[in-house]
C-alpha cells in the first residue's frame, strides 16, 4: 500500500510538488487540538490509513468534531466503530454520506477506496451469532482497500457445512476465523489453510464461556500452526490486521 508520505515523495520526483512544499507537508503539526480530542493528523502519512474513530463512549458532537477535523485535513475514508443507531442517526445529518451499517455498529464517511490488496479475504463465522463481529472484520478490512468474501454459520457442530467451502479457504490470502462458545473453528481452519488465519473470539455462548473467555483461551492453545488470535468481539481488530497483510510490500 502507498502511504500518503510515498505520494508527497511521488510528486516531488515528478516535478509536481517542490522541495519546500513537501518539507512544509511533513512538518506540519502532527495533531489537531480541538480540546475534547487530539486527531492524529500524521496517522496516514506513518502508517497509510488514517485514525480510526472509536464511537462507544463519545457524543455524537465529540464524534462530528473529530470527522469534520479529519475530512479538512483530506483523510478518508473515515471508518467509526461502535457506532450506535442513536448517534449515527445524528451524526448522519452532519455528513450525508455516512454509510452505517447496525448490525456492526460501523460507520464509514467518504469514499471505499479500489480494491488494491494482493489476494482475497475469507471471514468465517461458526455460527449466526457471530455475525455481529464478523461484519465489524469485513467492512473494516473493505474500508481498507480489499476483497472480501464472507461464509457464515460453518462451525464444527456441523464439520460438513466447512468442507463445502474449500475453495475458498484454500484461494484465500488471509483468513479470519470467529468463534464463541469453545472456538474450535480457528484450529479446524488453521489446520486445513495454507495463509495466516487471525481468530476472532467472541462473547456468544452460555455461562461457562465466561463472555468469550473459553474461546480466547482456546484460540490462544490452538494445536494449528499459523493462528493469530485478536481480543473477544475485536472485528475491528482483525479487520485491521488481515489488510495490513494483504498490503505487505517488500521493504528493500
Amino acid at each position: 500500500m502507498k502511504t500518503q508520505l510515498k505520494e508527497i515523495l511521488e510528486e516531488v520526483r515528478a516535478g509536481s510538488m517542490s522541495v519546500d512544499d513537501a518539507l512544509l507537508k511533513i512538518k506540519e503539526q502532527p495533531f489537531a487540538d480541538i480540546g475534547y480530542a487530539k486527531v492524529d493528523t500524521h496517522r496516514k502519512i506513518r502508517q497509510g490509513t488514517p485514525e480510526v474513530i472509536y464511537g462507544e463512549g463519545k457524543t455524537p458532537e465529540q464524534i462530528i468534531g473529530i470527522a469534520r477535523t479529519m475530512l479538512q485535513d483530506g483523510q478518508q475514508p473515515i471508518l467509526i466503530t461502535r457506532l450506535q443507531e442513536a448517534s449515527a442517526a445524528l451524526v448522519g445529518k452532519e455528513f450525508s454520506n455516512l454509510d452505517y451499517h447496525p448490525a456492526s455498529r460501523i460507520g464509514i464517511i467518504g469514499n471505499w477506496p479500489e480494491k488494491d490488496g494482493i489476494g482475497k479475504i475469507l471471514v468465517a463465522t461458526a455460527g449466526t451469532s457471530d455475525i455481529p463481529a464478523a461484519e465489524e472484520a469485513a467492512l473494516t478490512a473493505e474500508a481498507y482497500g480489499n476483497e472480501v468474501v464472507c461464509r457464515y454459520d460453518m462451525g464444527v457442530s456441523g464439520l460438513h457445512r466447512l468442507l463445502a467451502h474449500m475453495d475458498d479457504i484454500m484461494s484465500a490470502s488471509v483468513i479470519i476465523a470467529v468463534a464463541g462458545m469453545e472456538g474450535a473453528l480457528a484450529s479446524v481452519i488453521g489446520g486445513l489453510a495454507d495463509c495466516p488465519v487471525i481468530a476472532v473470539p467472541t462473547s456468544v455462548g452460555y455461562g461457562a464461556s465466561f463472555g468469550g473467555v473459553t474461546a480466547l483461551l482456546a484460540m490462544l492453545n490452538s494445536c494449528a500452526s499459523g493462528v493469530a488470535v485478536v481480543n473477544i468481539d475485536n472485528g475491528f481488530g482483525a479487520g485491521y490486521l488481515v489488510s495490513r497483510i494483504n498490503h505487505m510490500e517488500i521493504k528493500k
